[in-house]
């Protein structure tokens, strides 16, 4: 298997785990949480001092977490081998790290959980925009369009909170990202070989 094709399974099956362990944990979790209002963090545990945790929704959550976190990591690594971009190889491998520590450290084990979620949300948006490096355009502006909404929507969060909802901000941070990673995985499994050809030959996917 070609390395740019395995990157793209692993970043594809991430972003899947993500959403689809998202939406498992919440359809089980008790009446109450509300997209607009909860956290998604708050499936795995909520914050303290009256933290609570929800079973079978914290388990598949956290491991959702752990598992997309794995993905990321060995992608990262396996795409700096094949493009040796530094900008991109460490946001990613960065977002990796983050989505680890978000799955070891619930909402209850702060202040790891909000660290690891604030790393996860900072590196996921510049991910994105970084990819610019390794796709042409015009998905390359894709990208930094959704990395640009979650960077905003993350550091504007007071903006949008009493519009959208704690729940509803939140999750305007993450699913860019989740969307990108998908996006940019199916965009690697269907370059396949060409990616590599045109990196050996440097004619394309550079900074410019």
């Amino acid at each position: 298997m070609k390395t740019s094709k395995a990157q793209g399974i692993l970043l594809f099956l991430a972003g899947s785990v993500i959403l689809l362990g998202i939406i498992t944990a919440e359809a089980f979790y008790p009446s109450g949480y509300t997209t607009a209002n909860s956290e998604i963090s708050d499936l795995g545990a909520t914050v303290r001092p009256n933290s609570v945790s929800y079973q079978p929704s914290a388990s598949i959550f956290n491991y959702s977490m752990l598992l997309a976190g794995l993905l990321i990591t060995i992608a990262a690594i396996l795409q700096h081998r094949l493009y040796k971009k530094y900008f991109f190889s460490i946001t990613l491998l960065l977002l990796g790290v983050g989505m680890l520590g978000v799955g070891f450290f619930p909402g209850d084990k702060d202040p790891y959980h909000g660290l690891f979620a604030l790393l996860t949300f900072n590196m996921g948006g510049l991910m994105a925009i970084s990819s610019f490096q390794i796709v042409s355009a015009p998905f390359r502006y894709v990208g930094i369009f959704y990395g640009t909404i979650t960077i905003v929507t993350l550091w504007t969060a007071s903006v949008f909170i009493p519009i959208i909802g704690d729940g509803g901000t939140e999750r305007w941070v993450a699913y860019p990202v989740v969307l990108w990673l998908t996006g940019i995985g199916g965009y690697m499994m269907n370059a396949g070989i060409g990616i590599n050809n045109k990196i050996n030959n440097h004619d394309t996917y550079s900074t410019s």
